[in-house]
């Protein structure tokens, strides 16, 4: 079963918002998104709704992978890209790009 809502730090909110961070990038226990589904979306911190996403896409990727495109549609350069990702996700190599449009 697919999963219909993800949370996302505060700190991404006004990106997200302003169409500015395009992707997220999960490990394989979030990572159960259907293609065209909407998912609602809330503040990891305080579970706030924010906003609807529309999934586009779910595409498995290699952590030594990422890309200066992956951290343009993360709203980051690529050292902060690969800092966040290992601080939330420590020592994990298989990763997927969940690739989002804000609905609305």
């Amino acid at each position: 079963m697919s999963l219909t809502s993800m949370t996302f730090f505060e700190r991404f909110e006004s990106d997200i918002l302003a169409g500015k961070k395009t992707i997220t990038i999960r490990d394989e226990n979030e990572c159960d998104f259907a293609p065209n589904s909407i998912v609602e979306v809330a503040t990891y911190e305080d579970n706030r709704w924010f906003c609807q996403l529309r999934i586009i896409s779910v595409t498995p990727v290699l952590f030594d992978e990422l890309t200066d495109f992956h951290a343009s549609q993360e709203n980051m350069t690529l050292p902060e890209l690969k800092s966040v990702i290992a601080d939330i996700y420590p020592n994990i190599n298989k990763l997927f790009v969940i690739t989002y449009q804000k609905v609305g």
